[in-house]
């Protein structure tokens, strides 16, 4: 009796996906830690009463924390839910850059700052098809690709 090798549970284009996006997370949380720290702080909204570098500092260390288990590939599924969710709640942010036109990152104008708006959903959809998050489970818990 033979038996067959499991199935990959991502594809090749959605595992190069998610390790671009676990680099991204990666630097993206370095820089909130060193060298853009300031940069960061200007998406931080200002009606939010807390230490705006305190924010950064945390919000750094948990992207430093999402790109690294990105780039693990280990629990692919909750780590792509919870990035996605991770980019929903900081989305007031960006919301909040543009509406006090605060410039940071060369989003120095309204319309670039608006501009930025639309690429959180495609954040979050990155997250959630490179880690195969929202794939049906098969028979015996293993992934289904639709």
């Amino acid at each position: 009796m033979t038996t067959r090798p499991a199935a990959r549970s991502t594809s090749r284009p959605r595992s190069a996906a998610r390790v671009l996006l676990g680099a991204f997370m990666t630097l993206a949380g370095v820089g909130h830690l060193t060298f853009q720290r300031q940069e960061f702080q200007a998406q931080v909204p200002t009606w939010l009463p807390v230490n705006r570098d305190a924010v950064v500092l945390g919000s750094g260390v948990l992207e430093v924390a999402f790109g690294l288990a990105m780039l693990s590939g280990r629990r692919q599924r909750t780590v792509g839910l919870a990035l996605a969710a991770f980019f929903v709640l900081i989305f007031p942010g960006n919301v909040s850059q543009y509406v006090s036109r605060q410039s940071a990152f060369g989003l120095d104008t309204d319309q670039k700052r608006l501009t930025r708006l639309f690429f959180q959903p495609v954040l979050v959809a990155w997250a959630l098809w490179s880690t195969g998050a929202l794939q049906r489970q098969g028979a015996g818990g293993g992934r289904r690709e639709d």
